[in-house]
């Protein structure tokens, strides 16, 4: 995450220190935990927040909009096989702005490789 001056306030990814911990969700903790203002500040992320959550009170897209954070770059769109999509367009309807980077999203899908095997049905 990058406060709308260019700094970096907070860099976590997924699971890092819980096992139902999204990248973005450690991330907005962090940034709220050293009381960052995160006005105009951008979200970076692999892939696509999330709308609906099994293990959280709030998804991602909603933790997002909350924090004040207007802008977010994903590379992948939610899979299907982790959670039905829906948080960029969600997002872009309360007025964030969200950027989809599908050229990078073979590196975000290659990452994800041992969950999208542990979550199909062959797997």
């Amino acid at each position: 995450m990058v406060s709308a001056s260019g700094q970096i306030i907070a860099q976590r990814y997924s699971r890092q220190s819980d096992p139902r911990d999204h990248a973005e969700e450690a991330a907005l903790a962090v940034a709220a935990a050293s009381g960052a203002d995160l006005r105009g500040a951008t979200l970076y992320t692999s892939l696509e927040p999330c709308l609906r959550r099994a293990s959280r009170p709030a998804p991602c897209a909603e933790l997002i909009l909350r924090s004040g954070v207007r802008r977010v770059v994903y590379a992948w769109r939610e899979p299907p096989v982790f959670q039905p999509g829906g948080g960029a367009a969600w997002l872009e309807e309360h007025g964030v702005i969200v950027i989809e980077r599908p050229d990078l999203a073979s590196a975000a899908r290659a990452v994800n490789e041992p969950l999208l095997r542990r979550d199909s049905p062959a797997g």
